[in-house]
């Protein structure tokens, strides 16, 4: 069973060390438990926060940074840049005509190629079946 996504809800990134948080901005008419719901559209700048440091040699930071540091691994800010939407699972589920975001979604880093999935809904009521 899925969860419906809110803001305050956690993230993280296979190539992240510290979870993000999800701001939900596409609509705010739908609540749950007081919070906006968000849908597979809150991969704004700005709608998920970094997740810490990146380690992934895709990143052309963190490449060049490894690079000047004679190979060994240098983690470097999480720019986190999305690679089109979140890709949903519930897709004939809509709030506001877009659909929703759920817990099991996933959404792809064009940066440093990552895959960001969702930890904590931010909410415990709202469910899909």
């Amino acid at each position: 069973m899925a969860q419906i996504v809110v803001t305050g809800a956690s993230a993280v990134c296979t190539f992240g060390t510290a979870p993000g948080t999800i701001n939900a901005t596409s609509q705010t008419v739908c609540m749950a438990e007081g919070k906006p719901i968000a849908t597979i559209q809150d991969c704004q700048p700005g709608n998920i926060t970094p997740f810490g440091m990146c380690t992934s040699m895709a990143n052309p930071q963190v490449a060049a940074a490894t690079a000047a540091a004679l190979g060994v691994l240098t983690p470097q800010p999480c720019v986190c840049v999305p690679a089109g939407t979140w890709i949903p699972t519930k897709p004939t589920v809509l709030i506001g005509k877009k659909p929703c975001l759920t817990n099991d979604c996933t959404l792809m880093c064009a940066n440093g190629a990552g895959v960001i999935s969702i930890t904590a809904p931010g909410q415990a009521k709202a469910a899909i079946t």
